[in-house]
């Protein structure tokens, strides 16, 4: 990035925070750590206390899907009641629900109850990642912002997520060598209550009020092109969830199962540099060109994989496929924000996280059994036609469903019908 680039990126992020204050992204960030936690830590609980690889594997499994089943409904109540409500009620519930979960673990629960305990720490994620994402759009609406700012927003918004998905594992890792994962899940607990409150507390949680929610049923239907976007996001999970199992399957043949999530980690890092990147594209390289740009490349740097066994090589490999992620994130992103109603706006975000959750978690489940059968390959070949599908997708999507920029004079204000709507 060139220093215009760069000083154009950072103005940018500077007007984003201009809008949020510094306190928000903080508590933000913090509030959604939990959600990158649970998921492995629950995994490595169950594990730890119950010497039963199984029975972990069908916790964390029943987690994944109470978040994916449930997230739809914490986004259309955020819609239609306001987030702070919401937010808060959840925040806590999801405190109570790990707690929960950790002490039926250390009590030997059976299989059947840990796996309902997970269940219910799952349904009951607060959300607090789509949320904020559709928060700070809303506040930028309100505010006029130039579409950079809105697409800054989003890229600022992805990669607090990528960041948090990084450093949740690790600190739950983490947490197992020193002492006990019981530790990670109880401080995920603490993190949830209080900083998910205090996110939900937050003056800007008022610019998602339930006031806009009182539009006619015209005006909140989902249109098909969001559909397509959906089935982009859960196939990202789907290469997520295949290149875990791979980097975990190849790891092991080389004796080094300790690298990999130190490779997953550089992979995350990389696409977190590469999503705070975006705000240095111009304005004039609209949104379906770069959804299709991101396909493209995010298919090209997954093929090396198909050869690489070596430790040196994978490093490189999946740190430079890192590249593609938070681009083609932050770019389905905001073609959800420009295709749905603005009322419907918190609903669409959950929804979208939870296509990229579902599709991470199946294929895992999928391409673990393909690895141990077949080796590393297989998962990664999985990985690659999940990538070839995703950039079908986005190459064959009607352009006209999938605007670059909202129309002149029509800008979106937070509780205004947008006039696609």
């Amino acid at each position: 990035m060139g220093s215009v680039g760069r000083g154009r990126a950072l103005d940018t992020y500077r007007e984003v925070i201009g809008l949020t204050g510094p306190l928000l992204p903080g508590v933000s960030f913090l509030g959604r750590l939990p959600t990158a936690t649970i998921q492995f830590g629950s995994v490595l609980l169950v594990a730890r206390t119950s010497g039963s690889l199984a029975a972990a594997g069908l916790t964390g499994g029943a987690l994944a899907v109470g978040q994916v089943v449930c997230g739809p409904l914490v986004g259309r109540l955020a819609d239609r009641h306001g987030q702070r409500t919401v937010v808060l009620a959840f925040s806590l519930a999801n405190a109570l629900a790990i707690t929960a979960l950790v002490a039926g673990a250390l009590a030997g629960l059976a299989t059947p109850w840990l796996a309902l305990l997970g269940a219910c720490a799952g349904a009951s994620v607060p959300l607090v990642g789509p949320l904020a994402r559709a928060r700070l759009v809303a506040l930028a609406r309100r505010h006029r912002a130039p579409e950079p700012v809105v697409g800054a927003a989003l890229s600022f918004e992805s990669t607090l997520d990528e960041v948090s998905f990084v450093l949740g594992p690790a600190l739950v890792g983490l947490a197992a060598v020193l002492a006990h994962p019981a530790h990670a899940l109880l401080g995920a607990a603490f993190l949830v209550a209080l900083c998910g409150g205090a996110f939900a507390l937050h003056p800007t949680a008022t610019v998602t009020g339930p006031a806009a929610a009182r539009r006619t049923e015209r005006l909140g239907r989902m249109p098909r092109a969001v559909h397509s976007l959906r089935a982009a996001l859960a196939l990202q999970g789907a290469m997520f969830g295949a290149c875990q199992a791979g980097i975990t399957a190849l790891t092991e043949r080389l004796g080094r199962p300790e690298q990999a999530g130190l490779v997953y980690a550089a992979m995350g890092v990389m696409s977190a540099v590469a999503g705070l990147a975006m705000a240095a594209v111009p304005a004039r390289v609209g949104l379906p060109a770069r959804w299709r740009a991101a396909t493209a490349a995010a298919f090209a740097l997954s093929l090396p994989l198909l050869w690489t066994n070596g430790l040196a090589g994978l490093y490189a490999v999946v740190t430079v496929l890192g590249v593609a992620y938070a681009p083609h994130l932050i770019t389905v992103f905001g073609l959800t924000e420009r295709v749905v109603p603005p009322v419907r706006l918190a609903e669409a975000m959950a929804v979208a996280t939870s296509a990229l959750v579902g599709g991470q978690a199946l294929a895992v489940a999928v391409t673990g059994r393909l690895a141990e059968t077949y080796g590393p390959a297989a998962a990664f070949g999985a990985a690659s036609l999940a990538a070839a599908l995703a950039c079908v997708l986005a190459l064959t999507a009607r352009a006209g469903s999938y605007p670059s920029h909202d129309a002149p004079g029509h800008a979106r204000v937070a509780g205004r019908p947008h006039p696609r709507s």
